[in-house]
């Protein structure tokens, strides 16, 4: 048998005696309260140990904690995890590097390369930080303010690129 519903007007809630999430106070984790102020976005993470092939459509951020391989993704937001990798095309609006991403890389924000991160191929990106430790490894375009397209490198001279570094 199951239980009684509770009388209308009763003070007690439905989940009135049931204790919280073991860890969830330690952890800054209250349960049941959505977060407030961040839009929901289409999020895809492929976790450690995965591996995905082919293309990705719709998904506003991805993660990449395991392995993607695609020829062309476009998103808002690229993160690779320590460990993950990513193999192939991607544009995005921001991209945060502490895994690898071997390949073609388009930002039209900003891109940070973190201490663990390596970036093999090509990128292209409008704002650039390279933390101690991060690799870049092949061609590195700076973006213009005005367009997302590249500046021609015959006509820019690498030292001249003007990089915006985030404090």
């Amino acid at each position: 048998m199951g239980r009684a519903p509770l009388p209308p007007g009763s003070p007690l809630s439905p989940n009135a005696g049931v204790p919280p999430m073991p860890g969830a106070a330690a952890r800054g984790v209250t349960p049941q309260q959505p977060k407030k102020d961040v839009p929901d976005q289409r999020t895809l993470v492929v976790g450690r140990g995965i591996s995905v092939q082919g293309t990705v459509q719709d998904a506003e951020r991805l993660v990449v904690e395991g392995t993607v391989e695609s020829s062309m993704i476009s998103a808002k937001e690229l993160a690779v995890m320590p460990g993950g990798l990513f193999r192939g095309g991607v544009e995005v609006e921001n991209a945060e590097i502490a895994g690898t991403v071997d390949g073609s890389l388009t930002v039209r924000g900003s891109l940070t390369v973190r201490a663990t991160g390596r970036l093999l191929g090509k990128a292209a990106c409008r704002r650039l930080k390279v933390e101690d430790g991060g690799q870049i490894t092949g061609q590195l375009e700076m973006l213009s303010d005005d367009n997302s397209a590249p500046k021609p490198a015959a006509t820019t001279p690498a030292a001249d690129t003007p990089v915006k570094a985030e404090g």
